[in-house]
């Protein structure tokens, strides 16, 4: 008689909880995200913001992403999740899109760095908007590389 093998639901990798989250990818990238994305926030608002409505964008996005993935961390170190399959389509879903709008962000922030280069006070805002540009695509390609590697998991 052939036994009968665990059900799909408890094959699935348990969600981690507590410091387990800094040692499982993808949840390990969350904490490179909020600090890449504060480096950018911190950058921009260094720079004299010569393009408002670009930088604006990629302030927004930066700070909104931030605090988000910040609000995530803690539900995962707290277990809120309690283990629920729902938790990985929401960490999904919204890491896919913030790597859009981070996209997005880095584009226009990097199309700003080009404008700085011959603005008033040039080399600083350079420097500084070029670190932001880096960090950006830095912090875009930490979304990407979280949204997809739950699929793998």
């Amino acid at each position: 008689m052939a036994s009968v093998g665990p059900s799909a639901a408890s094959t699935q990798p348990a969600l981690p909880s507590g410091p387990a989250v800094f040692k499982t990818i993808p949840y390990a990238f969350i904490l490179p995200e909020i600090l890449c994305g504060t480096w950018v926030w911190i950058l921009v608002a260094a720079t004299s913001v010569s393009l408002p409505l670009l930088q604006g964008w990629v302030m927004y996005v930066s700070l909104t992403s931030c605090l988000i993935s910040l609000l995530l961390l803690l539900s995962y170190l707290l277990g809120f999740h309690r283990n629920s399959e729902n938790w990985k389509v929401l960490d999904s879903l919204y890491h896919g899109a913030t790597a859009i709008l981070y996209m997005s962000a880095a584009v226009l922030q990097a199309n700003a760095t080009i404008n700085s280069e011959f603005s008033i006070n040039a080399p600083l805002n350079y420097q500084l908007n070029s670190a932001a540009s880096f960090f950006a695509f830095l912090t875009t390609f930490l979304y990407i590389l979280h949204a997809f590697s739950i699929y793998y998991q």
